[in-house]
């Protein structure tokens, strides 16, 4: 793969090399149930640390309840309300102790989803585009939902040829001199790498980051984490600033998402920088516009032929690695094959003076 501007030529990324597509990718691309895969052992990022204080706040794995709250300062997640009189056994996601294993980094509460002896710091996903420590401000994060599968929605997020014409009041438009689409993944995890030039300048930056210039060279980067449903998205504009995002999907329940995103805009233009982060909320419901009728239509078994484009191949292959996943589990299988706690920076192409 080659980039299109100095800047970005200048830290190549690490890339493996891209498996090979073959034919069709069979069964598992048309007969896709999203409803159905529920992925265990994996942290699901429950909320933003400063929304988890003294007075229990309620979130939910696949319907499972998570009661958060602090005591001593520390987090803690228990399936019950600190003053419900237990009427009901503890699960065994929990061992029966009604608690979860529980964590805080890059600024979120991390909850544990599947067996508790297998709860292990190196079961996090690499987000390099955050602070470990958290302290993003406030006008950088907030909290969408979609009425759709957390699956779907993710899918449609790793199709970044999509945003060109459900978002084109945002990031820009389809026109460009040329584009590049490379993708790759493992058993925990799939990326897509676009690469656009003389792209159209994406309306936001024209506004807030003073562009003049008619169009910009482009890398956009989706990386998914198959069990925790996060994702991270990242893009490189030249001329322009860079957008990092956390975008984590968390399953709420069959059909009901929870998106507690962070956009960390702290190296860009400074009306940018408290302008873009709120551009969640009008992709979001565009977004929610398009899944939010197809979601449903997944739930029955019946004779259907989804279409596909020569852009779908990381979307099918999404579909693929998740069925995979699911299956190995339902075997019994929960190990994880591949690490994905290893810094992806490299392979996301984070600038060097933007990493912590």
């Amino acid at each position: 793969m080659h980039d299109v501007a100095d800047h970005l030529t200048a830290e190549a990324p690490k890339i493996p090399p891209m498996q090979k597509q073959g034919g069709m990718l069979g069964a598992a691309v048309n007969n896709w149930v999203p409803h159905k895969i529920q992925l265990r052992d994996a942290w699901f990022p429950l909320a933003h640390t400063f929304a988890v204080g003294d007075k229990p706040v309620r979130r939910s794995i696949y319907s499972h309840p998570y009661f958060l709250w602090r005591e001593s300062g520390r987090v803690v997640a228990s399936e019950f309300h600190p003053s419900e009189k237990q009427t009901r056994p503890a699960s065994a996601l929990t061992r029966g102790t009604g608690r979860y294993p529980v964590m805080e980094h890059y600024g979120y509460v991390w909850g544990w989803f599947g067996n508790p002896d297998a709860a292990s710091e190196s079961h996090l996903p690499s987000l390099p585009i955050l602070p470990p420590n958290g302290g993003l401000p406030h006008h950088m994060l907030g909290t969408v939902r979609f009425d759709c599968c957390a699956p779907l929605s993710l899918e449609n997020l790793i199709d970044l040829t999509h945003a060109d014409f459900l978002h084109a009041n945002v990031v820009g438009d389809e026109k460009s001199e040329s584009e590049d689409i490379q993708f790759f993944w493992d058993t925990e995890s799939i990326t897509m790498v676009r690469t656009c030039t003389g792209k159209s300048v994406a309306p936001v930056m024209r506004f807030f980051s003073g562009i003049k210039s008619k169009t910009q060279n482009v890398r956009q980067v989706i990386r998914i984490y198959l069990r925790s449903h996060c994702a991270i998205a990242y893009g490189r504009f030249d001329p322009g600033d860079d957008v990092p995002l956390f975008h984590p999907c968390v399953p709420e329940t069959r059909d009901r998402t929870r998106l507690d995103y962070a956009m960390n805009t702290s190296h860009t233009h400074k009306l940018f920088r408290y302008v873009m982060p709120k551009a969640s909320y009008v992709v979001s419901r565009q977004d929610s516009y398009m899944t939010s009728p197809q979601s449903p239509r997944y739930m029955h078994l019946e004779q259907r032929r989804d279409l596909h484009s020569k852009f779908d191949g990381p979307g099918q292959r999404y579909r693929v690695l998740m069925q995979e996943l699911a299956d190995r589990q339902a075997a019994g299988d929960f190990t994880y094959r591949d690490n994905v706690s290893e810094d992806c920076s490299d392979i996301i192409g984070l600038r060097r003076e933007f990493r912590y």
